[in-house]
């Protein structure tokens, strides 16, 4: 049984949530003797992988004791100098900005601090490059007096650095490669287009740490087809918001309000994990999971009938 630090006081059993990000959170105090921090930290949150069931106490001891000692003060000037040499070499000049406001770790309103037409944008860089970010939605602001503001706060940590998608890895060469064997092909059009990019047809909001992997240059032409489909960004886009809001109320997407699956029905099969590889069972026949093959399906039956 593993126990928490007697440094760390949790403030609220219950898990605050962002709905939107599939993300939830725990509020906690750490005290390090003449300095105290408070503020939330993530226990589901899928960018890290961090995934960890409410009730399982053990697992949430070994987290937050890791986050706390991670955070002690006294490794502060070390991070802030690794971040500071990993930003030299980068380009992204708005997400800087944007991480020079959340870098000293407290909350930051988005509304009356965080001024950028972009602002979701340069939060999923940042998430996309290791760093751990708790969102309070719908919060009252009392200094600019937006009642439904986005109360942000970085935590302090190691960063967690992935490639590729940002929840798997893949080379450039593989992702040539990807669009090469889709012939360029934009499924939900279903013709071609130079711009679109690769999505797993099994989507991130469903995977455990257990689910990534690794993709090689070895990946034959089969395999690719098999895990991937080409869509435009802002297909893409649709789609994780068609992804979680199925993961959160259980209600299976839609393409242009046509109600039909080739396998299962408009609601997620109880009987399969919700999350996890065998997650995997229950997105196939919805629509956005393999639209080629949904269009192909949707097609035969208006030839049988």
């Amino acid at each position: 049984m593993s126990e928490l630090n007697r440094g760390i006081t949790i403030l609220d059993n219950v898990r605050k949530k962002n709905t939107k990000a599939s993300e939830e959170y725990v509020s906690v105090r750490f005290d390090y003797g003449d300095q105290k921090w408070e503020g939330w930290v993530p226990v589901e949150y899928r960018r890290t992988g961090v995934s960890i069931p409410d009730g399982d106490d053990d697992a949430l001891f070994d987290h937050l004791n890791t986050i706390y000692e991670q955070m002690n003060p006294s490794r502060y000037d070390d991070w802030l100098k690794t971040q500071e040499k990993m930003w030299k070499a980068t380009r992204s000049v708005e997400t800087r900005d944007i991480f020079n406001i959340l870098k000293d770790g407290k909350w930051h309103c988005r509304n009356c601090e965080i001024s950028n037409p972009n602002f979701a944008r340069r939060i999923q860089d940042l998430k996309e490059m290791g760093y751990t970010i708790a969102t309070y939605v719908n919060y009252r602001c009392p200094v600019c007096g937006n009642k439904r503001s986005t109360r942000l706060i970085l935590l302090p940590v190691d960063r967690v650095e992935i490639a590729g998608n940002g929840y798997e890895t893949w080379s450039p060469a593989l992702r040539k490669r990807i669009l090469k064997v889709l012939r360029y092909r934009d499924v939900y059009e279903d013709k071609e287009n130079r711009h679109c990019l690769p999505d797993h047809k099994f989507s991130e909001v469903r995977w455990d740490s257990e689910t990534k992997s690794i993709n090689p240059d070895s990946m034959t032409d089969d395999e690719i087809r098999a895990k991937f489909q080409l869509l435009t960004n802002q297909r893409n886009q649709q789609k994780r918001e068609v992804c979680r809001n199925c993961f959160q109320t259980g209600h299976r997407g839609k393409i242009y309000g046509i109600d039909f699956y080739y396998e299962g029905g408009p609601l997620w099969d109880k009987s399969i994990p919700e999350k996890g590889k065998d997650a995997e069972k229950g997105c196939i026949g919805c629509p956005w999971y393999d639209i080629a093959r949904w269009r192909k399906e949707l097609n035969q039956k208006l030839k049988e009938m």
